[in-house]
């Protein structure tokens, strides 16, 4: 009885971190307008922002999973959260200065941070309880990390998108004194939020440093974190990983740009109903936002229907197989993509939002599957699993590259076969349990 109601604790205390790298990951998408308009980038060097914070899991999740098994879980969990505060800071800076560099590597040390957490929490999460409860319990982890990226949308759209962009040439008809007073203006809107983020997160350390978590794994000592790729399952995990998330980051990355090339904000205005929607998320009249803020309030739907996804996975992954679960959400996913490729107007916009339901249960899914039957191998393989999250450094600028050159419409076609892998991961899992099964009859 004890240690189910410490295992409960942990829970409850590990599904914060989810929460806050949720947030946090999903803010970050909303800086790359902002971040295209001020330094007048490309669709594709817009993309290397998210280069910049995803090539922090490729560099940092291994040696995190074998910081972990010296040090311990809590600790690590500390040094994440202190390497977080810091990236935050390192917006202030580069806000000031308009250093463009210099967001990059406050881009990368906030990454650094979040992965050590990633590489801790997610295994730990799944060992709190049963292994045939594991899936259903990360989902409902990755359900409050959903809450964060469904809240943080509408934060940015508030803070790092509300106001107007001016170009270099606007900028030069300015006087000494209106520019000084605009630089003041542009940085405060992104040094504000993140020195709060920094605040709370620099708070959130302090509690793990004195609360007590349950030790639920015994690392074994073995070679090469790498040698475990020689593991069909998980080889095939690892690229699972690598196309969701990369295909998860690029929708997340270029809604807003993608519904202002369809000019969408001006069919929202149209709109009855979702002029009425905008204002509420924006708590404003529309004619008072930039059409950045205008579209950027229904991202808010992409990640919110994410978070809805992953309190129905983990229902479902409860009474059906996960592998079908995963399968059939892929599919779906492939099909409100190829609908908005189809489609204008705001048919086109709510069928690409709704890719954000069908993304839900994939992340938990494809890592507790691949995880299954690892027993103290997991840290390990969590550790690989979560350097596939760089599929969000190389997917993003790929899809950007694609969209300068044949646009946005025919390079969803990239994504697209990102699930179209996904459904393979599935189908091959399905493949295997019931060759399992058939032998154990």
């Amino acid at each position: 009885m004890t240690t189910t109601k410490n295992y409960r604790s942990a829970f409850i205390i590990i599904t914060i971190l989810f929460f806050l790298w949720g947030f946090i990951t999903v803010l970050v998408d909303s800086l790359i307008p902002r971040l295209k308009d001020v330094f007048e980038l490309s669709y594709f060097q817009a993309g290397l922002v998210q280069f910049a914070f995803f090539i922090a899991y490729f560099v940092f999740s291994v040696p995190a999973g074998t910081l972990l098994s010296r040090i311990g879980y809590q600790k690590g969990i500390v040094i994440g959260l202190v390497t977080m505060a810091l990236g935050c800071l390192l917006f202030y800076p580069a806000a000031s200065n308009r250093l463009f560099w210099v967001f990059l590597v406050g881009y990368f040390t906030l990454a650094a941070g979040i992965t050590i957490l990633q590489v801790a929490a997610n295994p730990y999460v799944s060992v709190l309880g049963s292994e045939n409860g594991a899936s259903s319990r990360l989902n409902l982890s990755q359900a409050f990390n959903s809450l964060g990226t469904a809240i943080a949308p509408v934060v940015g759209a508030m803070f790092l998108l509300s106001d107007t962009i001016k170009n270099s040439e606007e900028i030069s008809v300015l006087t000494e004194v209106e520019q000084k007073a605009y630089y003041v203006s542009e940085a405060g809107a992104v040094q504000t939020p993140f020195l709060w983020i920094a605040g709370f997160i620099a708070l959130l350390s302090l509690l793990f440093v004195f609360i007590k978590l349950p030790k639920v794994l015994q690392e074994k000592k073995v070679g090469n974190a790498f040698s475990l790729l020689r593991n069909r399952m998980v080889l095939t995990g690892v690229i699972g990983i690598f196309v969701y998330v990369g295909a998860e980051v690029a929708i997340g990355s270029y809604l807003v740009n993608y519904f202002l090339d369809m000019n969408l904000a001006e069919a929202i205005r149209e709109n009855e109903t979702m002029k009425f929607l905008a204002e509420r998320i924006l708590n404003s009249d529309l004619s008072l936002n930039d059409p950045k803020a205008i579209v950027g309030a229904f991202v808010v739907f992409y990640w919110s229907g994410a978070m809805v996804g992953r309190f129905i996975g983990a229902y479902l992954t409860k009474i059906i197989s996960p592998a079908k679960v995963l399968a059939v959400f892929a599919i779906l996913a492939i099909t409100m993509l190829f609908l908005s490729m189809n489609t204008a107007g705001l048919v086109a916009l709510w069928s690409i939002l709704a890719v954000g339901l069908f993304n839900s249960i994939m992340f938990p899914t494809i890592f507790t599957l691949t995880i299954d039957g690892l027993g103290d191998l997991k840290p390990r393989a969590s550790g690989l699993l979560c350097m596939a999250i760089v599929g969000g450094a190389v997917i993003p600028p790929l899809y950007g590259f694609f969209t300068d050159q044949m646009g946005f419409k025919l390079a969803l076609l990239l994504l697209i076969s990102c699930y179209g892998y996904i459904v393979f991961f599935a189908v091959n899992k399905l493949n295997k349990r019931v060759l399992r099964n058939q032998r154990e009859f």
